[in-house]
């Protein structure tokens, strides 16, 4: 939306500087006119402020996109390459076809399986189809400038940069990118949940052989599906928590936003923080996904907004029922339907091209696996095809793009309602005016709980009510999905379908279904594949609802309390359990216990420090870490059902279920054997958590605060235990971009960030580890939005950017 009039931008120098030209800040209070691009050239200027955050002024979408991709480029160069490589389907071709690959966008285990699925993509055209689309069903003018200029923001960077990041110095696959590059990342992103996550099985998939006995039936297992399918979700590996508070429970009345996503530390899901300015056009800060020229989560002058990975199952399987005679054809009301081959040939380093076939029908590719993440096997009756309608959908950039130009979390509803184009992820928004806003607004296969009772195989009535997972009778023409008339994309469910809660005193979502957003206002009515209502809620959630229905209740809330939040640190498993644990430790005979191995553990001295454990993780807290080596021994041994002794109720679904068994079998083998692993590190049970749960940057121990899924901790980090180096010494997923946004009125939000893994992937960067360091001190950056503080850091630097 449009501003009144323009606002004019200071800049540091009298004269077009270079691309790689930068000014002391001291120069920076002189005012200087924006010098308009010549001859359709692109051009941005970058303002450099504290930790390496650029905010890029551009006076068109096509130079804000160039001044986006080349700052990427900047610190991230080498992921960004290697993600082109992925989507362009190389990975064979320069690194062999068993190396490591990139599990950053898509499932694929080998480069080969990635390889033969993105080129499957590119030869199918299916991107540049989408960019074809009218909007709103394809991209805007807006988005395609955007990514057009990215690319070309990229490729400038690379010409004029000699690369210092050991990742990709030197190597030949780094090479200029395309719009198409740029889309097809996006492509990539949108079907993670879908085809992005069955890729082996996809490229693997092949019609039966051999005797007919040998083929026959379904042989689908349904247990085994539900669990694959509970595995694959996003809350395994990324996740989120975010609380919008409503105007009435802030102390002057606007509205507050914690956002805490849980993304990966290392590679291509990234995020990365920058400022984006189009005067008078768009004003936006944030974190985009490497790769985008948009802020993904961010927040401007008027709204704030963050996402969540939601629980709604963006595909459906379809059940074929294939020709006796030739399992390639199936068919539909009776009627044959040869399935389409797509030939797929892969170039492969030191080695012969590779040639494999994938097989698609009308409702999706085929997956066949007897043990992949989609367990289902191809017989000489049935097979199954996956339905992604993700795979038409380039929509999330106009999505985001949107947000970024709201007033008002209606103006984020009316994007979601336009474009439709979230694909895994619930909305949590608030905005100056004190409006809240919960939506879970995502593109989902438009399954109704009444289609699948008409319609649903034998295998689908197990995983429907489990899982959310449909597994529809694809040989009945009724059973098409078909559509709602709000929606953009055939097959779908429009928007007023969506789970939805606005203005209530707090919205909450860590990843759980939409049904307690709000405890006293919870949702009901959706269909079974939005998520479910009435369930135990993870430890994460209830711990998240406790702490914000308490301070929604207490009222006065500033930005202030919102930080105290992210840090608490608190463990609702803790909470609930470690005084029945540290009571039991105690009441063992002999203050001993036998271990998974059979010996006998002396854990007494297990017990007074649990006793004595503050219940948190920070890094000085000692307990922590005995707790949660024994907290994730006991949950990996002891059946949820044996765990507690007062079951969950869904009339009290916070507090349920509690009491833990201590009783239950398992309960002392966990604890014998936390305490002989960490006896056996030579780590004293009473260490403080830092000593032992760290990542190291440039040979430095940086100490970790937060804790694991299972107990529950907003402040979610994922750590990689290596005993023989002392404990946890890496993070893998957790807190990344962090921000705590409210306003006073002015033009300027009230912004605290975070960048838990900082701006830069090269060590050799000022940026590679600065923010981490602020995060192991639980430190917050001041943001800087307005105009006078850009020109206010100490740090200021400003480069100045045309594209000749």
């Amino acid at each position: 939306m449009r501003t009144t009039r323009p606002r004019r931008f200071l800049v540091a120098a009298a004269a077009l500087l270079t691309a790689s030209a930068t000014l002391p800040a001291a120069a920076a209070d002189r005012p200087d006119h924006r010098e308009r691009p010549s001859h359709g050239a692109m051009s941005a200027v970058l303002r450099y402020t504290e930790y390496g955050i650029p905010h890029i002024v551009a006076d068109d979408y096509k130079s804000l996109g160039f001044g986006t991709g080349w700052a990427q480029a900047a610190d991230q160069v080498c992921t960004l390459a290697d993600g082109f490589v992925t989507v362009r389907g190389e990975r064979s071709r320069f690194f062999g076809p068993d190396a490591a690959t990139d599990f950053s966008l898509s499932s694929a285990t080998s480069n080969l399986s990635s390889d033969l699925y993105f080129r499957g993509v590119r030869q199918a055209r299916t991107v540049e189809k989408l960019l074809a689309e009218p909007a709103p069903r394809g991209p805007s003018r807006q988005v395609k400038d955007l990514m057009r200029g990215f690319a070309a923001g990229y490729n400038v960077w690379l010409k004029r940069n000699r690369i210092t990041d050991p990742a990709c110095k030197g190597a030949t696959w780094v090479r200029p990118a395309t719009t198409l590059d740029v889309a097809a990342r996006f492509h990539a992103l949108a079907v993670l949940g879908g085809q992005g996550g069955i890729v082996d099985e996809i490229t693997s998939a092949r019609p039966p052989t051999g005797s007919a006995a040998e083929t026959t039936g379904t042989g689908a297992d349904a247990e085994a599906l539900i669990r694959a399918v509970r595995e694959r979700t996003a809350d395994a590996g990324m996740g989120s928590n975010a609380v919008a508070f409503r105007g009435d429970t802030t102390a002057n009345g606007r509205g507050l936003l914690l956002g805490n996503p849980h993304y990966p530390w290392q590679g291509g899901r990234r995020f990365w923080q920058a400022q984006q300015t189009i005067p008078g056009e768009l004003d936006v800060a944030g974190a985009a996904l490497l790769g985008s020229p948009t802020i993904a989560i961010g927040y401007n002058s008027h709204v704030a907004w963050s996402h969540t990975v939601s629980t709604g199952v963006p595909f459906s399987l379809h059940r074929l029922a294939l020709d006796p005679a030739d399992p390639t054809v199936y068919l539909v009301d009776g009627k044959p339907e040869r399935m389409r081959k797509r030939t797929v040939t892969v170039a492969v380093k030191d080695g012969t091209p590779v040639t494999r076939t994938q097989w698609w029908t009308r409702y999706g590719p085929v997956a066949a696996s007897t043990d992949g993440a989609l367990p289902l096997p191809w017989t000489a009756t049935t097979a199954y095809a996956l339905n992604d309608p993700n795979a038409a959908n380039l929509r999330f950039a106009d999505t985001s793009l949107g947000f970024g130009k709201a007033r008002a979390t209606a103006d984020i509803a009316r994007s979601l309602t336009r474009h439709q184009g979230l694909p895994w992820v619930n909305t949590i928004a608030a905005d100056s005016s004190g409006h809240s806003l919960y939506t879970q607004s995502q593109v989902l296969p438009r399954i109704t709980d009444d289609l699948v009772a008409r319609c649903s195989t034998d295998l689908g009535r197990t995983t429907y009510p489990a899982a959310g997972v449909a597994v529809l009778d694809g040989s009945r023409g009724d059973c098409a999905l078909g559509s709602d008339r709000d929606a953009v994309q055939r097959g779908t469910f429009g928007p007023s379908r969506m789970p939805t809660l606005k203005d209530a005193p707090y919205v909450e979502n860590s990843n759980d279904s939409a049904w307690l957003s709000n405890a006293d206002r919870p949702l009901t009515g959706y269909e079974r594949i939005f998520g479910s209502i009435g369930t135990q809620r993870s430890l994460r959630t209830r711990g998240a609802i406790e702490d914000v229905a308490a301070m929604a209740a207490r009222g006065g809330l500033t930005v202030r309390d919102l930080e105290r939040q992210q840090f608490a640190n608190r463990v609702p498993a803790g909470d609930l359990a470690t005084a029945d644990v540290a009571k039991a430790c105690a009441a063992l005979p002999g203050g001993t216990a036998t271990g998974s191995d059979g010996r006998a553990v002396d854990v007494s001295g297990a017990c007074p420090v649990l006793a004595a454990w503050d219940r948190t993780m920070d890094t000085g807290s000692r307990g922590a870490l005995l707790f949660d080596r024994f907290w994730r021994k006991l949950t990996a041994t002891v059946p949820a059902a044996q765990r507690w002794k007062v079951p969950f109720s869904a009339a009290d679904p916070v507090r349920t279920p509690n009491t833990l068994n201590t009783g239950a079998p398992g309960f002392a083998t966990a604890l014998a054997d936390a305490v002989a692993e960490l006896r056996a590190a030579g780590i004293a049970l009473d260490s403080r958590l830092g000593e032992h749960q760290v990542v190291v940057r440039n040979g430095q121990r940086v100490p970790v605060h937060g804790g694991t899924e299972g107990m529950g901790v907003w402040n979610k980090i994922e750590p990689v235990w290596d005993q023989a180096r002392g404990g946890y010494t890496e993070v893998t997923t957790g807190s990344s971009h962090i921000q705590a946004v409210g306003w006073d009125g002015s033009r300027c939000p009230v912004a605290r960030t975070l960048l838990t893994y900082s701006q830069s992937s090269n060590p050799g960067s000022p940026h590679f580890s600065d923010q981490t360091r602020l995060f192991s001190g639980e430190r917050w950056v001041s943001a800087r939005f307005c105009e006078k503080d850009i020109l206010a850091s100490p740090a200021l630097r400003v480069v100045r950017l045309s594209e000749r």
